[in-house]
């Protein structure tokens, strides 16, 4: 299908493969190391990453070359694109928007490159936003608008079962306030100005992921909204959320459980689950 403006994102928009394809969106591919191994992050797989976090051998992520933002663009073009919207995580976490626009300054049509000061399926669900203007016809204005609109309302919240994992990273900011908590109290995270901050410590998993689901309902309101359920190495975990979430909101236009991208999963650790509520 031919469509004036192609969409770009990257993998920690933690979009399903299915319907990133359905909708013709590209997904850059975030780095993962773990010890001298590189790869695309798809291409590792999800057991061998969780050894790992559990093994305590190192593991890094990085953005996805600016050549293959450039490759990317490329074909946009060649398919027929006139210009490109292209929607990447959060620069206070990833350097990723900064390769996208060093290959945009090169690309032989106009590339829109977005900050979207999220992650997760926030990101996700502006990127589907963005596609699904893209498809109705509308120009490069107004793809950006539908996903501005999507990701300046959306929020996104988190459990983790340690903040080891985002320590070892050094993606904690504010955050750091909590590593003194007793084993015990799991911390809930949030994302506020591009950069994960904490929102609540909670006795116990079960209580904090119930706390999760409340705070989920009231930010959802009584409006219509998109959720997401996230999560890494804890299906289970992700189900029962998503029973609590479909029993407590009426009006939800859709919802998706997904695992996040592994790029993600190696700052969370095994056992982290998510939220994103995205109003409509």
């Amino acid at each position: 299908m031919h469509r004036r403006v192609a969409i770009v994102t990257d993998s920690t928009a933690c979009l399903p493969p299915q319907l990133a394809e359905k909708l013709g969106i590209t997904v850059a591919q975030i780095q993962l190391r773990i010890g001298d191994q590189v790869d695309d992050e798809a291409r590792v797989p999800l057991p061998r990453l969780v050894d790992a976090l559990r093994d305590q051998e190192d593991v890094a992520t990085s953005p996805p070359d600016p050549g293959a933002f450039f490759w990317t663009y490329a074909d946009a073009a060649t398919a027929g694109a006139e210009a490109v919207v292209s929607l990447h995580v959060s620069t206070d976490l990833s350097r990723t928007a900064e390769a996208a626009r060093q290959a945009a300054d090169q690309a032989r049509v106009p590339v829109h490159v977005v900050d979207t000061r999220t992650c997760g399926m926030s990101l996700g669900y502006a990127v589907v936003a963005a596609a699904t203007a893209a498809a109705a016809g509308g120009d490069v204005r107004r793809v950006v608008a539908a996903a501005q609109q999507s990701f300046r309302r959306s929020t996104e919240l988190f459990y983790v079962d340690t903040l080891e994992y985002l320590r070892r990273g050094g993606r904690i900011g504010a955050a750091a306030a909590l590593l003194g908590s007793a084993l015990s109290v799991k911390p809930l995270l949030t994302m506020t100005d591009g950069r994960i901050a904490p929102l609540d410590k909670v006795l116990g998993a079960e209580r904090a992921l119930r706390r999760m689901i409340d705070i989920a309902v009231g930010r959802a309101g009584g409006g219509e909204v998109d959720i997401a359920v996230e999560h890494f190495s804890a299906p289970e975990r992700a189900q029962s959320v998503l029973e609590q979430l479909r029993a407590k909101l009426p009006t939800v236009r859709r919802f998706l459980v997904t695992t996040v991208s592994s790029a993600i999963g190696a700052h969370v650790g095994p056992g982290a689950v998510g939220v994103t509520v995205s109003p409509v």
